[in-house]
């Protein structure tokens, strides 16, 4: 067992006063106007996303009369346009743009697919329904040939129309599981989350059927392993520290991150997340804290920069003096994905960042949550996280 005067005393009543705190110092502050260099992205109703289509559209019929050589102008989401706004600590797309013509056969072959799924978009928007990108590349199997073939031009469409994939009505299928203290509204069905067991709620990818009710909750935690999710959701964790769980059982898809985002927002709560002690979990909270690169068009309605990365840290491997034999060798990819966040801007300005990253690859050493069971199964729930929210370990 793990050594007594590791476990440092703590109470709840200072972690609540730590949280309090962590509020007022404008950690929840709304995203600031965008640099000047950087595209605008809305959140759009139905109506007004249709609109936007019906504009392109016409546009598109306009160059056929002057030319008949039309072609389509979009936001590039080349990685030599994506931008981190240190301000607001986001990703985001810049203002070079592309052409899509009709020239060449493959030029035909890739804006045919294109005004496919722009097709599908006006379909979903006029019936007001959604479909999962698997159903839209399923609608031209032959059109498409693979799946990643489509999902790249939903992604385009979406830039296209200056708006978010959930504008679309194009959604991702179901991945993360929420649970905890809250109350929601599915169009007409009230769920209390509370109450779902250690099952939880499925994240709908449909959140503009989603209302947020109520919540008497203190923070959230985002947990990337389903394994911690279940130790937690079978100790009933919110119960004794007032929270909201959520996982995506590993890198959060666009549902996932923009729900965070809402309850972060709407509730004014702190947020923070619990990965594995490799560079893949730290990549996993970066792309909560300030997006991916591959949807930094949508960073403003997805990352959540408030959100605090609890553990586990390297140090805390030492500290809770996991055993060596739980550990794990970093392999070479370790070593260079630590090397390649070491490398990123935003984690140079986060000094703890830095030092956490640099003493994991000093010490060549990874661990998953799961390694705090060589104290006992109920080592996380009652001892670690309890006093890391205390006492304020976090980076």
């Amino acid at each position: 067992m793990v050594k007594k005067e590791v476990i440092k005393n703590y109470d709840l009543k200072a972690a609540k006063n730590l949280l309090k705190m962590y509020i007022e110092q404008k950690h929840l502050q709304e995203v600031r106007n965008l640099p000047e260099d950087t595209i605008k992205i809305d959140d759009l109703n139905s109506k007004k996303t249709l609109e936007r289509l019906y504009e392109l559209n016409d546009s598109i019929i306009d160059k056929i009369y002057k030319n008949g050589r039309p072609s389509i102008e979009l936001p590039s989401r080349a990685s030599t346009n994506i931008i981190w706004d240190e301000e607001n600590d986001l990703l985001l797309l810049g203002k070079q743009t592309m052409e899509k013509q009709f020239h060449s056969l493959t030029s035909v072959a890739d804006i045919t697919r294109l005004m496919r799924v722009l097709e599908v978009v006006n379909e979903l928007l006029t019936e007001d329904i959604h479909a999962t990108k698997r159903e839209v590349f399923y609608t031209d199997v032959n059109l498409f040939g693979e799946q990643k073939a489509s999902d790249k031009c939903i992604e385009d469409a979406a830039t296209m129309l200056y708006t978010t994939r959930n504008s679309t009505h194009i959604v991702a299928a179901p991945k993360g599981t929420c649970v905890g203290r809250l109350r929601i509204r599915d169009r007409n069905d009230i769920i209390d989350l509370e109450g779902l067991g250690s099952g939880g709620w499925t994240i709908s990818p449909m959140l503009d059927n989603i209302e947020i009710i109520e919540s008497d909750a203190e923070f959230i935690l985002v947990i990337e392993k389903d394994a911690a999710m279940m130790r937690l959701a079978e100790a009933r964790f919110w119960r004794k520290h007032p929270c909201i769980l959520i996982t995506a059982q590993g890198v959060g898809n666009v549902a996932v991150r923009m729900f965070l985002k809402r309850l972060s927002k709407e509730l004014s709560l702190p947020v923070f997340s619990l990965v594995d002690s490799d560079p893949y979990g730290h990549y996993i909270h970066s792309v909560y804290l300030r997006g991916s690169k591959r949807l930094s068009y949508e960073s403003p309605f997805l990352a959540t920069p408030n959100i605090k990365l609890l553990g586990v840290l390297t140090r805390d491997l030492d500290k809770y003096q996991i055993p060596q034999e739980v550990r794990i060798k970093m392999n070479k990819q370790d070593e260079k994905r630590t090397k390649d966040l070491l490398n990123e801007d935003f984690v140079k300005k986060n000094k703890k960042w830095e030092e956490d990253l640099k003493l994991a690859l000093k010490q060549k050493v990874k661990a998953e949550i799961q390694a705090f069971a060589s104290h006992g199964f109920k080592f996380l729930t009652d001892n670690y996280l309890p006093e890391k929210l205390s006492t304020g370990d976090w980076i």
